[in-house]
């Protein structure tokens, strides 16, 4: 017999899950990836953002929905005039980098649309990034559970929080002295023109950032990471420990949400991207032969700059793919030494491409997890806010990759000094294999990386667990049995 409606036999409603991905492309596509892992296990899952930012994910989660996961956007208008922007500019990535400040300017006009989104539809938890502290408040008004999302790792997030504490970034001599970031599990140093840039001026916007988030955090069940617990274990421990903040591993979600040919070539590409040609390139090189080269949607290098990264990959002694911005100069005709792409490429599947060796790269945390899935080792050249902090995961923990130069090197855009031609070709060299006893085991952990990330999101894996432990939890909270539990991560 049918169970009637609202008899205690009756098939309950799934969960619905609202996410608010913050207007970054870095920020965007793992948080699309977080809500079709959501979608996957049968969380009805509705992303909420802008038109022009839809375009980005539009065919990444058209796919989840045509495979049967209940996914959806739901779009909101961008505040352009508000902003001082023209219409359909609503990334980080459209802008220069003089502009970039209008994208934060903008953020906190987004919030009448967003909240009566949520005040509407009334979902059963919300998602939020970093970026949208003011949603606890209203998560708080609907009795439903608040979730961070970070597009950072926790080694980032904990090593900030130190110097924001500490600032021991005050008591260094000169620009050249190290200091060591006090408390973490790992010993740390870095150079004070390496902050983050708002650690070395005074920057209004962001005391109102760091109270929303504060206030965010007191009230919230947790942070959503795209990490896996095989390189971050311990920075879950310490945030735990230092914060009271509970963490659930879901990542790499480039690899969890994307284990189809079909899902990499589509991810972060607009209806009209074509990934063909270069995976048509790739298939004519040996294996392990290509130095992929990509900083990135939004950083910026000066023509002297260009120039030198031109000629130290020509002279690099081994093929080349490099993806450059939309607006750049460069020639993309191919050669037998290199390819060029303007704008969008598919990097994960570029980097899970047999013919790929290496990876040059800006050491953004998306880049950073998706080469270490790839099991490939790293030539690192962070630019800006925490991706200097990330490079020391890179080389000083995990030891999967070497720094770009030992000169001078800062996230103020003008301070910059121009990095040679012969500089970058000695660092391709060094993980490329040719370089001896030390390159080979530089190799070698990486693919050890590669196959833990890959263990971590597999059914039973840590991250898979760990998403699995959230759900229930959001269900318990639902069902009015929820009570906050001890730190979900357990020393391994």
């Amino acid at each position: 017999m049918a169970a009637s409606e609202g008899s205690s036999m009756a098939t309950p409603k799934p969960l619905n899950v609202f996410f608010i991905p913050w207007f970054a492309t870095g920020h965007l596509i793992p948080m699309v990836d977080v809500a079709r892992l959501f979608a996957s296990r049968g969380v009805d899952s509705t992303v909420l953002v802008t038109p022009a930012n839809a375009a980005l994910v539009r065919r990444t989660v058209d796919g989840s929905s045509l495979s049967g996961h209940p996914i959806r956007t739901l779009l909101y208008p961008f505040p352009s005039a508000k902003a001082g922007l023209p219409p359909g500019v609503e990334n980080l990535a459209s802008l220069p980098s003089k502009d970039t400040y209008k994208i934060d300017a903008a953020t906190p006009y987004a919030r009448p649309a967003l909240e009566n989104l949520l005040r509407v539809h009334r979902p059963d938890a919300v998602v939020a990034d970093v970026h949208f502290g003011w949603t606890a408040l209203v998560a708080r008004d609907l009795g439903i559970p608040k979730l961070i999302f970070h597009a950072l790792g926790l080694l980032s997030v904990c090593a900030m929080g130190s110097i924001s504490k500490f600032k021991p970034h005050l008591n260094v001599r000169d620009d050249t002295e190290t200091f060591l970031i006090p408390g973490l599990p790992h010993s740390i140093r870095v150079a004070r023109p390496e902050l983050p840039e708002f650690f070395l001026r005074d920057v209004k916007e962001l005391s109102t950032f760091v109270q929303e988030k504060r206030e965010a955090e007191a009230s919230a069940m947790g942070v959503i990471v795209n990490s896996f617990s095989g390189i971050e274990n311990a920075y879950a421990d310490h945030l735990y420990k230092t914060s009271r903040l509970r963490s659930w591993f879901v990542g790499p979600v480039s690899l969890a949400a994307n284990s189809s040919k079909q899902e990499q070539a589509v991810r972060g590409g607009s209806e009209d991207s074509d990934a063909r040609p270069i995976a048509a390139w790739l298939d004519t090189k040996p294996a392990g032969s290509v130095v992929y080269v990509c900083f990135g949607s939004w950083c910026h290098f000066s023509d002297e700059q260009t120039r030198e990264m031109s000629s130290g990959l020509e002279n690099c002694g081994h093929p080349y793919l490099w993806i450059v911005r939309e607006d750049s100069d460069l020639d993309t005709e191919p050669s037998e030494k290199g390819m060029v792409v303007k704008g969008w490429a598919p990097q994960v599947a570029i980097l899970g491409h047999p013919a790929v060796g290496a990876f040059v790269t800006h050491c953004g945390w998306n880049s950073l997890l998706e080469g270490l899935s790839a099991g490939l080792p790293m030539v690192t050249w962070p630019l800006s806010t925490e991706q200097f902090i990330n490079e020391k995961l890179v080389v000083d923990v995990l030891r999967v990759g070497v720094k770009n130069w030992d000169g001078f090197r800062t996230t103020v855009e003008e301070d910059k000094v121009t990095v040679k031609a012969e500089d970058i070709a000695a660092a391709v060299g060094k993980v490329m294999g040719g370089a001896g006893e030390e390159a080979e085991r530089m190799m070698r952990r990486a693919k050890e990386y590669g196959e833990t990330a890959r263990a971590a999101v597999d059914v039973g894996g840590s991250s898979y667990n760990g998403l699995s432990s959230l759900i229930e939890e959001i269900k318990a909270y639902k069902d009015a049995n929820y009570s906050v539990a001890a730190n979900p991560h357990k020393s391994e």
